[in-house]
């Protein structure tokens, strides 16, 4: 092999490790076939150019290789491509529930025996213990079963 091949496969070693750890972290292919193509550009030149340039092209990809995996490692560099986004949303909690039972409220569709109802003004789903009530009836909260709101017609 002569010089120009060492020196390409030690070019491409270097610039997938440098796309491995700036570019698109986490993918490990690229990174393993860049410290390959290293491994095998630094056996060539010890095997074809001799021992005292086999030890400055070690050397030389051993300190490039350092400096990019410092480079790419920098908390700012990280912080590209990490996710900084803090998520403010929020699910109602059907443990802790805003209508308590007692509470009245009117239908906005029949309950058969499902339906919707107007409580104040949050529309919830609500179900009965089986009976029709017709829309616009007022009803009352009896109790909640896991995330089911019962009612009953107020009378």
């Amino acid at each position: 092999m002569d010089w120009l091949t060492v020196a390409l496969l030690l070019l491409f070693g270097l610039m997938f490790l440098a796309a491995e750890v700036i570019f698109i972290p986490g993918t490990t292919v690229v990174g393993l076939l860049g410290f390959a193509l290293l491994a095998a550009g630094v056996w060539f030149a010890y095997r074809d150019l001799g021992s005292g340039t086999g030890h400055v092209l070690l050397a030389s990809s051993v300190v490039v290789a350092g400096l990019l995996v410092y480079v790419g490692l920098r908390p700012k560099n990280l912080a590209r491509v990490a996710l900084n986004d803090v998520n403010s949303g929020h699910v109602r909690d059907a443990r802790l529930p805003d209508v308590q039972p007692g509470t009245t409220g009117r239908t906005l569709s029949a309950l058969r025996p499902a339906g919707t109802v107007l409580f104040a003004e949050n529309r919830r789903e609500v179900t009965t213990r089986g009976e029709f009530v017709a829309a616009g009836t007022e009803v009352r909260v009896l109790r909640i079963e896991q995330n089911r709101i019962v009612v009953e017609a107020n009378s």
